[in-house]
């Protein structure tokens, strides 16, 4: 909080989101139940939230991993962002996602890096690309990305940049849409 403070006091007007971290999923859930995440977790977010808002700024975390039954929790925290939404994961089905929280927080990711960029074809990529942004686009509130906090190592540049073609093709909101 001290650190975070004293950057905003010194830089808020450069910055623009408050990117704060930490994975509360696993591959096959929650690490966590939510009753356990609204005690000892929720207080502490709803901090750090509080702070970035207060020097206007958006609040965005990152939480691979199967967090959804979390998500109520963050957006009461104040939340702004979900980054690196890891749809491999149990219960981080996009559109179900999208339907219950699109609305109220933005989740940036998506895109699977653990088998879709790492093992697909490019056409295989632009194809899934283009499906995620049919789901996560409409309505707003998302940007697309790869499910990890980075692209791995791992993965074919080819892919990386199919990736980064079908978003630049299929993913510009018009003005009406965000």
């Amino acid at each position: 909080m001290g650190a975070s403070q004293r950057v905003f006091d010194a830089a808020a007007s450069a910055i623009d989101i408050f990117f704060i971290g930490n994975d509360f999923g696993s591959q096959r859930g929650p690490l966590m139940s939510a009753s356990l995440f609204r005690r000892f977790m929720l207080p502490h977010l709803k901090r750090l939230a509080r702070l970035g808002h207060d020097y206007g700024l958006k609040v965005m975390m990152h939480c691979c991993g199967g967090c959804a039954p979390l998500i109520p929790q963050m957006i009461e925290a104040g939340l702004d962002g979900l980054h690196a939404v890891q749809p491999s994961c149990d219960g981080m089905d996009l559109a179900t996602l999208k339907r219950y929280f699109g609305d109220r927080i933005l989740f940036n990711g998506g895109i699977d890096s653990h088998h879709v960029l790492i093992l697909g074809t490019p056409l295989f990529v632009r194809e899934e690309t283009r499906r995620v942004l049919d789901i996560m686009k409409p309505g707003g509130g998302y940007v697309a990305g790869a499910s990890h906090d980075s692209i791995l190592e791992e993965t074919p540049v080819e892919n990386v940049l199919a990736m980064f073609d079908a978003i630049r093709e299929f993913g510009k909101y018009d003005s009406g849409d965000c």
